[in-house]
């Protein structure tokens, strides 16, 4: 499995910003291959974290360019500025 993180800091509002994420983005994550699951956390003082995990490297890597194309089409207003993004692959699980 390889997992994809981004973390948004200066979220102008982060219910607004999960309302359009669950409604717009996941479905998109649904749709790629090899697709296990996301996760849109709010760490609270403006900061997001997003966690895509799939089961393959290139579609983890794809996850990150659908999430900035997203990004810059729907939320640019709400996630100001450019993610701090790691991918790799997952090494350790549970559940």
């Amino acid at each position: 499995m390889y997992a994809a993180i981004r973390r948004y800091e200066g979220v102008t509002n982060p219910a607004e910003a999960g309302r359009i994420v669950n409604e717009g983005f996941v479905p998109l994550m649904r749709q790629l291959p090899g697709f296990v699951a996301y996760y849109w956390i709010n760490a609270g003082n403006g900061v997001m974290i997003s966690t895509s995990v799939f089961q393959n490297q290139a579609s983890a890597e794809k996850s990150v360019s659908k999430a900035a194309d997203f990004v810059q089409h729907n939320l640019a207003s709400l996630l100001p500025n450019p993610p701090q993004v790691t991918a790799g692959e997952v090494v350790a699980s549970g559940q």
